[in-house]
């Protein structure tokens, strides 16, 4: 039965009960997420300006959009971005100084690697990091969000070779903390521009507090939700879901790769939202319990905590937004 169908029959029997009057039942909304876009070409991530307005981009479009009163206005296309089955244009960070800036950060697949940028909307991007491993057609990584320290973290993948994630040298199977420059930011472990190893496909990234947690694709076992320690070693490819090797941090949680095949993740009123490329999304405390919600949407590729108050959710046809009930 439908979230919609669920909802309608509790209504029904609460007020064949007397519970509610007709004013109330009039009130009740049935259905606590709503679709603002819809038609897009592999949506995969969205961020604010100031103003609230969302940006967003589209993986297969190559395309920056924005979305204003429910009308979806293309702003650029990224021209170098390289489409293969799950490269080209991905994450997208507005700077948290963009009133003064006016900068917006892209992550995307060239001919040669994926790549941080930097550009002013309507303008040619600037790259500030390069030799992202990527496949030929997968492990891309590709999220890109600002921490509460006002740096820039990216999750890369392994570029289809399992052995950069134990690399120190390679950018690939890492969670990266970069300035507006590119470089590394301080305090990262040994002075790389990446803060934790061992990855292999990281596609959310967020924080609880001053928690940063993410989410990591697994091979074709298990997917997983860890807790970021500075210098910390994930354990991929010796490892994938927990194991008694001492050198390795142990997921928070994993999920059978045919349940989850995890995206983006949000903190969100006090819980995480995973988005999930097997169908839903999952709801969880920080220690990784709970389930699914959102499964009448099929695929879902990114969650973010919107300034309106709201839950934005985003597939590859549509963005919603949600209260996370």
């Amino acid at each position: 039965m439908s979230l919609r169908r669920r909802i309608a029959a509790v209504t029904s029997v609460v007020a064949l009960a007397g519970l509610l009057s007709p004013a109330a039942i009039a009130g009740v909304e049935p259905l606590a997420i709503k679709q603002v876009a819809s038609g897009l070409n592999q949506a995969w991530a969205v961020d604010f300006l100031p103003d609230g307005t969302p940006l967003f981009t589209q993986r297969n479009a190559r395309s920056i959009s924005k979305l204003t009163n429910g009308v979806v206005e293309q702003v650029q296309t990224i021209n170098d971005a390289v489409v293969t089955a799950e490269g080209g244009l991905l994450g997208l960070a507005v700077s948290p100084d963009y009133a003064t800036d006016q900068t917006v950060f892209i992550y995307y697949t060239s001919n040669s690697d994926n790549r941080i940028a930097k550009l002013t909307l309507g303008s040619a991007p600037t790259p500030i990091v390069t030799g992202i491993p990527r496949g030929s057609q997968y492990h891309h990584g590709g999220r890109l969000r600002f921490g509460p320290d006002g740096y820039l973290y990216a999750g890369t993948g392994d570029g289809q070779n399992a052995d950069n994630a134990q690399n120190d040298s390679s950018l690939g199977g890492k969670v990266l903390r970069v300035d507006t420059n590119g470089n590394a930011a301080p305090g990262n472990p040994g002075g790389h521009k990446w803060i934790s190893k061992g990855h292999r496909n990281v596609q959310g990234v967020t924080w609880a507090g001053s928690d940063l947690y993410i989410a990591d694709i697994g091979p074709s076992d298990v997917d997983e939700l860890n807790k970021i320690e500075p210098g910390g070693n994930y354990g991929w490819p010796t490892c994938s879901g927990p194991c008694s090797n001492p050198a390795f941090k142990n997921p928070v949680k994993t999920w059978p790769t045919s349940t989850a095949t995890p995206s983006g993740l949000a903190y969100y009123k006090g819980s995480l939202y995973l988005a999930s490329l097997k169908g839903g999304t999952f709801k969880l405390t920080t220690s990784g319990e709970g389930g699914k919600i959102y499964t009448e949407l099929g695929r879902t590729r990114d969650e973010v905590a919107g300034p309106d108050g709201q839950l934005w959710v985003v597939t590859p046809s549509s963005i919603y937004t949600a209260d996370g009930s």
